[in-house]
């Protein structure tokens, strides 16, 4: 079961990237982290046909998140599934909507982004004050334990 990693914008965005592995892999205080959550404010979209790219913006920073509409799968007809979802989910990002983005650690052209998974609009307006909260507390005991 993969893990996603509760980071707010700042700390993803400073995460290490090591180019030696393809694709990249990421660290954060040397501790290898593959998939993440963030919670934010949508304040740049740009559809396109295979892609939605937007910017989540939690107050730390915004972070470049990539939605493909075009999934690939390896049964044929998963594929129109995972597609149509995808799109979904795509008309659900809004500029100025507070939404929750769940997916892969990636880069592209030297910047870290989330190649998202899913994405859900919140609907209570302290989901972002509790994922802070959430950060700050899993800093503390499981991602940055005391020595």
């Amino acid at each position: 079961m993969a893990v996603h990693v509760k980071l707010l914008a700042a700390d993803l965005l400073s995460l290490a990237v090591h180019h030696a592995s393809c694709p990249p892999s990421f660290t954060r205080k040397g501790k290898p982290v593959s998939r993440a959550e963030a919670v934010g404010v949508v304040v740049s979209r740009e559809r396109k046909d295979k892609y939605l790219s937007f910017l989540v913006d939690d107050g730390s920073g915004c972070i470049p998140c990539i939605l493909w509409l075009n999934h690939r799968s390896d049964r044929e007809r998963d594929l129109g599934v995972a597609a149509e979802m995808a799109r979904e989910e795509a008309a659900t990002v809004q500029l100025g909507k507070l939404v929750r983005v769940r997916g892969t650690i990636t880069a592209y052209r030297g910047v870290v982004q989330i190649t998202v998974g899913d994405v859900v609009v919140e609907r209570d307006p302290n989901a972002e004050v509790l994922h802070w909260l959430d950060c700050v507390r899993l800093a503390k005991c499981c991602y940055d334990p005391p020595p």
